[in-house]
């Protein structure tokens, strides 16, 4: 039986990780945090999403763990509203889907329902790949070392996987200028609820402040800002320190949500940047998720991709039989990168001005972008953008 190690045990890696299983292979999933990651930004079942999740049987448990979404609203340093879009704009299609999740409660469906034909090693990564005759020898930073016919490296933008195989990070990482710190608050009696509306307060000098639904009790905050100065990626207390410095003169909220930033446990901060690599795959190693293509949140479509890719992948080695026919293992991996190679062009293919939108520089750029909102969903400009958004048919949540 042919064995495949997947490092990473997101989206993408899990998704990979059950098909694969379920269609008879050695599974094994190498995932570096010590359980699986709560938290996280929502993602919707629009397009890609819905029709994947479909196709593996679980979409009725995820529709289970729909958030109350009522649709995104913007507002100034008072509180008071600028510009809003329901879930009901653009028939649906709009910036917030009725149908969104947060992205760990579908990362759990997908765990959970992998779990019967994967072996999950948590708190494991890997340290060392050598090609061997047949595969590929994997020295892991605990376990034992093993071969394997393939490696899925599924771990994300900062891909251990692509480092050792296909170079550092720098070479395949363009910055797009912003970056992004996200946690879950626990509500008090005295937080002001968000009603079901994800909600952002823009401030000069690309700054924004973000509060939209969680679990029953709880809130899922963003602060995006300009990534410059950033402190080094596991220097928390310098994290909260430059978020601090960042925001000391923004209103709304902002003073509340600093000070919750340093009791989540889910705390997280990064840039956000788009992965480009030419090839996906080297002989027996092969890149799939973020590792391969990261659109960043940005584009609203890294889930999509991810589900996307792991079927467009777990489907390849299908059509070449690589389960039978190892010697095929090459034919699938081009299959598979020129099936999605389309896609991850599109999403990368950012509009013009979307930095600018999800965070305007000056005073005026906020009312601006405001403006637009308000405009955009009046006819005829309406029907217009409703086509637009149903031709892309992948919605707007990352």
């Amino acid at each position: 039986m042919p064995r495949v190690l997947v490092v990473g045990g997101g989206i993408a890696g899990d998704t990979v990780a059950l098909m694969l299983g379920r269609a008879g292979w050695e599974v094994t999933v190498a995932e570096i945090a010590p359980a699986l990651r709560g938290g996280g930004q929502a993602v919707d079942l629009r397009g890609d999403c819905r029709e994947v999740v479909a196709r593996l049987g679980l979409l009725d448990e995820v529709l289970g763990r729909l958030l109350d979404q009522r649709g995104a609203a913007w507002v100034d340093g008072s509180g008071r509203r600028l510009a809003a879009m329901p879930v009901e704009a653009f028939d649906g299609n709009g910036y917030v889907s009725k149908e969104e999740l947060l992205r760990s409660d579908l990362a759990r469906v997908l765990h959970e329902a992998a779990g019967a034909h994967v072996t999950h090693l948590f708190g494991e990564t890997v340290e060392a790949l050598e090609d061997v005759p047949h595969g590929v020898s994997v020295r892991f930073r605990h376990a034992p070392p093993a071969e394997f016919d393939l490696v899925i490296g599924a771990d994300g933008a900062h891909s251990r996987v692509r480092r050792l195989r296909f170079g550092p990070e720098e070479v395949f990482r363009r910055p797009l200028g912003l970056a992004h710190a996200w946690f879950t608050m626990d509500e008090t009696p005295r937080t002001p609820s968000v009603d079901g509306w994800f909600i952002t307060h823009n401030a000069p000098g690309s700054r924004a402040v973000e509060a939209r639904p969680g679990h029953p009790g709880q809130q899922e905050i963003g602060f995006t800002f300009a990534a410059s100065g950033l402190p080094p990626r596991h220097d928390r207390e310098a994290q909260f320190a430059l978020l601090d410095r960042v925001f000391a003169d923004v209103g709304w909220r902002t003073r509340e949500l600093l000070a919750a930033a340093r009791h989540a446990p889910d705390f997280a901060l990064d840039t956000f940047d788009q992965i480009q690599v030419p090839a996906w795959s080297d002989g027996r190693v092969v890149l799939l998720g973020d590792s391969a293509w990261c659109a960043s949140p940005l584009s609203g479509l890294g889930t999509a991709l991810a589900l996307r890719g792991a079927a467009e992948l777990a489907d390849a080695l299908d059509a070449a039989d690589a389960l039978r026919l190892p010697h095929r293992l090459s034919d699938a991996l081009t299959a598979y990168e020129a099936a999605m190679r389309p896609r991850v062009d599109d999403a990368q293919r950012l509009f013009p001005g979307r930095v600018r939108q999800a965070a305007p520089r000056t005073e005026l750029g906020i009312h601006v972008v405001a403006w637009l909102i308000r405009c955009i969903q009046r006819p005829p400009l309406a029907k217009t953008f409703s086509r637009l958004a149903a031709g892309h048919g992948q919605g707007a949540a990352a």
